[in-house]
């Protein structure tokens, strides 16, 4: 049996929990908001006919001051219930849009690590905060108003015919062909105009960032009008789009107003002939009741117009939401095993990229035993960085598999298995805290002087000498700031803190300098003791005493051996050993320097 799609609202109540009677109750209140709020023109009505019935002789009019207070005293009631409802929907619109915010952190907590390499956090950010945001001011200000757009029609209706049914089939009448007129605008090809609009305004959000994060570049390179093209193209984008929804508007809008206020056109008319055919007096104050009640069905009509707004921003933010929602985390064993030792094993292992057509590994097997180093090198693209995230489970595997203490890691605890695998990967993130709880952070429980002699053992004496407070010097504030190389090093005392038994090194030195280099390589002589490490490298001479070197090339092994076997085979690493011994050996000539 097919699975009926719920509508969006219906999954965004689902996030209210305890709070979705909160919600229904402020829409009830809306609703009853909306009714009171049309018992004044009932008393308007009854006013203009107690004076009409004593004209010219108004004084002598009774019941004015009762009717009077009377709609006084709904028109407070309308203001007191409705502020009453809203108070209701805005506590459960804020408790809903924290619910989503929450459970769109949790899911994301779930997802596979490889899953944040290929979606900015700005973007995570944007999909979670601002979508969820779209509900809030949907379930705390639409809601209530879809609530009483429903409510207010049926008993304008009913209204529309007590007094004087011609009167009022000449309302409806304009109010049917307003309607109509409003479909045509939002139907057809315009049904789809929010989702592109989004999306437009999302390419130009992310153009404007590129254009200004990348300003410095331009100038130097004297490339102004080049460099705003992306940007200037997506903002000619977004314009043309506008224009042609505006345009494509335009007779719809057109004649939605003209019906709106073309009520008098037809009730004046009708009015003087009713009068020429009867009680005028009786005729007049229907016609007053009318004349009034006319533009308030018309604001009836225009909140219905901003209800289906409301609506495709929920059903936008829900299918933005899904974009993450829908995202499947690891799957978790339920008999979880323990590794053995530290030996890492690639048994047949393929893998491919989500969307990619070729694997980026194919049928790759190789082990490192414990305690031995064991070196991935060749071309880029070839499958280095991806052999390796496949250890703590970036991604699975789509076949074969990766064992750690001979067990597939799929089979070990995600937290046993990060507790066993140290990273220390190229792009290094440091957070806007102290170096203490930078280094701290892989092991929340280390002291003041475990972390201290982590930060020593990788080399971080000059940089926290250099600080103003030192370990407790908070980075990324103040014009604090670490350069790659001593961000690097910073990283590697994570790692060391860790002191894991697997260790992964990722282009640990490929934006150092000679210097942060050289402290680089002695702190790995501290992390690398003792434990089973894969390292991955373009610089060559950082793995020439690696146990194994193995050469990955299109997501295969295709040599593997010693530094000195590899040589004598005159293979892919031998050319890349000489290209790397001549680029050793550059220097800039002097006519470049001229």
């Amino acid at each position: 049996m097919k699975k009926t799609k719920q509508s969006s609202l219906s999954r965004i109540l689902k996030y209210a929990r305890g709070h979705k009677a909160l919600t229904i109750l402020g829409c009830i209140l809306s609703g009853i908001a909306s009714i009171l709020g049309l018992v004044p023109y009932v008393c308007v009505w009854l006013v203009a006919r107690e004076v009409l019935a004593v004209f010219p002789n108004i004084s002598s009019a009774s019941g004015l001051e009762k009717w009077g207070w009377l709609a006084v005293a709904f028109a407070v009631a309308n203001i007191v219930v409705y502020f009453a409802g809203l108070m209701c929907t805005h506590i459960a619109a804020f408790r809903t849009a924290r619910n989503i915010r929450r459970a769109g952190m949790v899911h994301i907590l779930e997802l596979p690590l490889g899953f944040f390499t290929g979606n900015q956090s700005g973007r995570l950010r944007k999909l979670i905060d601002d979508n969820a945001g779209l509900t809030e001011d949907l379930l705390a200000h639409k809601l209530p108003d879809l609530t009483a757009t429903f409510i207010t029609p049926i008993a304008a209706i009913v209204m529309l015919f007590v007094f004087d049914w011609r009167m009022g089939l000449l309302c409806l009448f304009t109010m049917v062909l307003a309607l109509i007129c409003m479909v045509s605008m939002m139907g057809g090809k315009n049904a789809g105009f929010f989702h592109r609009y989004q999306q437009e305004i999302e390419k130009m959000s992310g153009e404007a960032v590129e254009y200004v994060r990348g300003i410095p570049v331009v100038k130097m390179f004297q490339q102004t009008v080049y460099s705003f093209k992306a940007f200037y193209n997506a903002i000619r984008s977004y314009s043309d789009l506008a224009s042609q929804y505006a345009m494509s508007c335009r007779n719809g809008q057109t004649g939605f107003l003209t019906c709106i206020n073309g009520t008098f056109v037809l009730l004046i008319p009708a009015a003087l002939l009713l009068a020429s055919g009867g009680n005028i007096g009786q005729v007049i104050v229907n016609f007053i009741f009318y004349i009034l009640f006319a533009p308030a069905c018309g604001a009836m009509i225009n909140r219905v117009m901003y209800m289906s707004e409301a609506v495709m921003e929920a059903d936008e933010a829900m299918g933005r939401l899904d974009e993450i929602m829908t995202e499947k985390p690891l799957e978790e064993t339920k008999i979880k095993k323990q590794a053995q030792n530290a030996q890492v094993a690639f048994e047949h292992v393929s893998f491919t990229y989500p969307g990619a057509s070729c694997p980026a590994l194919d049928d790759v097997s190789f082990t490192v035993q414990p305690g031995s180093v064991v070196a991935l090198v060749g071309p880029s693209g070839g499958g280095k960085t991806t052999a390796a995230s496949l250890i703590p489970r970036f991604w699975d595997v789509d076949s074969g598999k990766v064992t750690v203490g001979g067990v597939d890691v799929r089979e070990l605890d995600s937290h046993t298995l990060m507790d066993k695998v140290a990273f220390v990967f190229q792009d290094t993130r440091l957070f806007k805290q102290s170096l203490l709880e930078n280094i701290r952070a892989a092991k929340p429980d280390a002291t003041r002087e475990q972390v201290l002699k982590a930060a020593k053992a990788a080399q971080c004496g000059d940089i926290l000498a250099k600080l103003p407070q030192g370990l407790d010097t908070v980075v990324g504030t103040n014009g604090i700031y670490l350069s790659g190389g001593e961000s690097q090093r910073i990283n590697l005392a994570r790692a060391i803190l860790k002191d894991a038994p697997i260790v992964v090194l990722d282009e640990a030195t490929a934006f150092a300098d000679p210097e942060n280099e050289h402290q680089i390589q002695k702190a790995f002589e501290t992390l690398i003791q003792g434990k089973t490490v894969l390292m991955i490298a373009h610089r060559l001479s950082t793995i020439q005493n690696a146990n194994c070197i193995l050469v990955l090339k299109d997501g295969k092994i295709v040599e593997q051996g010693s530094h000195q076997q590899l040589l004598d085979s005159h293979g892919i690493y031998a050319e890349m050993w000489a290209d790397y011994l001549r680029s050793a050996k550059w220097k800039v000539g002097k006519e470049l320097l001229a």
